[in-house]
């Protein structure tokens, strides 16, 4: 297996980054929400709307973390959006970072983060609250819960994580 490397993602990604998504969300998530969630959320969906997303000139751009030519991860970071009521307190956000779970624990999940968004920059992402590995891994890489807290549409509870001034 050779060194993993990360570049900009590309249209011709879709399929891969689609599968990491989904394969992490039914990972991570599928205690959280109803057997029937996943009758509407599914890869196809996903990679419908990662090639929507990747033949547009959206902001965030994601990069992907490849190995061996696979893509095994993804994060996409981008300017601070407002979350409901609560305001953005650092201009930059974490909008994304998955890493396909045979790859936890690799070190790919700290490229994409450094690639994304540098050690020195100050930022703040959105993690689930019942999602410690998560908050772990953003807790090494110098964030901290700041007490913000955020109910999605599915009924999960986020908290907001911050790093720097």
């Amino acid at each position: 297996m050779t060194e993993p490397r990360v570049r900009p993602a590309i249209l011709d990604d879709a399929d891969a980054i689609a599968t990491v998504h989904h394969t992490a969300w039914v990972q991570t998530y599928s205690h959280l929400l109803p057997a029937d969630h996943w009758e509407s959320d599914t890869v196809v969906r996903r990679r419908e709307r990662w090639k929507d997303q990747l033949s547009g000139e959206a902001s965030g751009r994601p990069l992907v973390a490849v190995v061996d030519r696979d893509v095994v991860g993804f994060a996409r970071a981008g300017a601070t959006r407002a979350k409901d009521s609560v305001p953005p307190v650092r201009a930059d956000e974490l909008w994304a970072l998955y890493v396909a779970p045979e790859h936890h624990g690799t070190g790919v999940g700290t490229l994409l983060l450094d690639a994304a968004l540098p050690s020195q920059r100050s930022a703040e992402l959105w993690v689930v609250k019942a999602n410690p590995r998560a908050r772990r891994f953003y807790e090494k890489h110098g964030f901290a819960a700041d007490g913000a807290r955020f109910v999605d549409a599915l009924g999960i509870v986020e908290i907001r994580m911050v790093r720097g001034r």
